[in-house]
């Protein structure tokens, strides 16, 4: 019986995976060709966003191996925190219900945003680690429920249903970035650092650990790691970066309400995980941007009535995922199935 040689088997998946990155780039390519500049950085900064909460789900679910459905919970708490303390809504508190606004400046609600989405993570952490599969799974979106009627519901605090207007834009002093291409390139810059920080945390030590736990949490902790202080790390530090994408969602959109963190949303994250593949964080990106141009390519399709373009997208986005999980199960380029 002959033995098929490594590099012969490797060698399917690789040309799998270069012709996605070809189709799904040169499609961006084209679309922003057609569509201009100033679609195209639109487009771009919608990337960005979701790029960065697709990187940092992935290393929850990717690379430990912790199906999260209530990401979407610290993208909200992020943005919300920019949105309360970063904008000047007495415009809307002259109609509605008066809330605190102390108008300080984008980088000094930044940190504060993304520290206070770290606690938040710290104490559902704590909670989550005593599960483990399905019931994980079913805690973490009774979270992301928690979670939009905290947004919903809690007035005096996120104005509820009326949401927060006058959200600022960066500013180095006396330069803002409100043009677009200013705030992509602030946006881009931010996907790096996150890119970049993920890339350390899985090529090292902390990393090989967390593919471990994936595979099999019990063995791991034989050899004596402390399997929940790993999960809790990990967790934590996606969490934050949830909450940095949130932050910069708000002062981009200079609106929030809580209609942008229904649970719908965090379907589509996980979505856009599986679509690009578990445990790589090309993956995520090349997941994002597929989303990302499906989303907004559906506008422009000429048969289609622009009252049905929200559903289209759901129908075509869930097709794609069935499809995938019937032949390509670890998504694009992705190393595990789910």
């Amino acid at each position: 019986m002959s033995v098929i040689p490594q590099a012969l088997r490797e060698r399917p998946r690789a040309d799998i995976e270069r012709v996605a990155t070809v189709f799904v780039l040169g499609w961006a390519v084209a679309f922003m060709l057609w569509q201009g500049t100033g679609f195209t950085v639109t487009l771009m900064t919608v990337f960005a966003i979701w790029a960065i909460l697709a990187v940092s789900l992935n290393l929850v679910v990717g690379f430990t191996g912790l199906l999260s459905v209530g990401h979407i919970g610290f993208f909200g708490i992020g943005a919300y925190t920019m949105a309360i303390l970063a904008s000047d809504a007495s415009y809307d508190q002259l109609r509605t219900e008066a809330i605190p606004t102390p108008g300080w400046p984008f980088f000094a609600a930044l940190p504060i945003a993304v520290a206070l989405t770290a606690l938040v993570a710290i104490g559902v952490g704590i909670v989550f680690n005593r599960f483990r599969d399905d019931i994980f799974v079913l805690v973490s979106f009774g979270f992301a429920i928690i979670a939009f009627s905290f947004f919903l519901n809690l007035r005096e605090i996120t104005r509820g249903a009326f949401g927060i207007h006058e959200i600022p834009r960066p500013a180095f002093g006396g330069w803002v970035l409100d043009g677009e291409v200013e705030f992509l390139v602030f946006a881009l810059v931010c996907l790096g650092l996150v890119v970049l920080l993920c890339w350390l945390i899985v090529t090292s030590s902390f990393g090989r650990v967390l593919t471990a736990i994936r595979e099999d949490e019990e063995a791991i902790a034989v050899f004596g790691y402390q399997v929940t202080h790993f999960k809790l790390a990990v967790w934590v530090l996606s969490a934050m970066m949830a909450g940095l994408a949130g932050a910069l969602f708000a002062s981009w959109t200079s609106f929030i309400d809580p209609n942008s963190f229904i649970l719908l949303e965090s379907m589509l994250l996980i979505a856009i995980v599986i679509l690009g593949g578990l445990a790589t964080i090309w993956g995520s990106l090349l997941g994002a941007m597929a989303f990302v141009l499906l989303e907004e390519g559906m506008r422009f399709l000429p048969f289609l009535p622009a009252e049905f373009v929200g559903q289209a997208r759901q129908v075509v986005l869930g097709v794609l995922l069935v499809l995938l999980m019937l032949f390509r199960p670890q998504g694009l380029v992705g190393r595990y199935r789910l």
